[in-house]
Order: structure tokens, then C-alpha cells, then sequence
């Protein structure tokens, strides 16, 4: 993925390089690692979250699914039982 990113953006190693040295002089050695792992928690509680709303859409819609396999099934049990109730006519 970060080589797809990369080849997207057509930067190379002197590129990298160079807007790193650049991050490094303006937050200093000592905050650089609080960024990073302030990032990672942010992408950590992003992930959860995504996961969580995926996880509530898949549950409505097998709630939705559940309740028209109940409807379906209690209207063909309503047309077998109307079936069974007409007379048999033999001629």
C-alpha cells in the first residue's frame, strides 16, 4: 500500500529524505515520538469506530433480513392453512 502511495506521488528516496530532515527540525528528536504514537492511537480509535458502524449496519440489516424471512414464512404457513380449509369438490 505505502509503495502504491508512493509510486502515486512519484517520490523517491531523496524526496523522503528530505521532508523527514524537515519534520525532524521542526518538532525536535524528543516530540517526534509522541507524534507518532499520538497517530497511531488517533488511526487505532478511527479503526474501532469504522469497525463499530460497520458492525451496526450488519446487524440492522440482518435484523431487516430476519423479519421478512418471519413474514414470509407466516404468509406461506396463512396460504398452506387457506388451502387445506377449502372443500374438495368430486364431481
Amino acid at each position: 500500500m505505502l509503495n502504491s502511495i508512493l509510486l502515486f506521488l512519484n517520490m523517491g528516496t531523496p524526496e523522503l529524505m528530505l521532508i523527514l530532515f524537515a519534520v525532524l527540525l521542526l518538532f525536535g528528536g524528543k516530540k517526534l515520538p509522541e507524534l507518532a504514537r499520538g497517530l497511531g492511537k488517533g488511526m487505532r480509535e478511527f479503526k474501532d469506530a469504522s469497525d463499530g458502524v460497520k458492525r451496526e449496519i450488519h446487524r440492522n440489516i440482518n435484523a431487516v433480513n430476519d423479519d421478512l424471512s418471519v413474514d414470509l414464512d407466516t404468509k406461506k404457513a396463512a396460504e398452506t392453512e387457506q388451502q387445506t380449509e377449502k372443500p374438495h369438490i368430486n364431481s
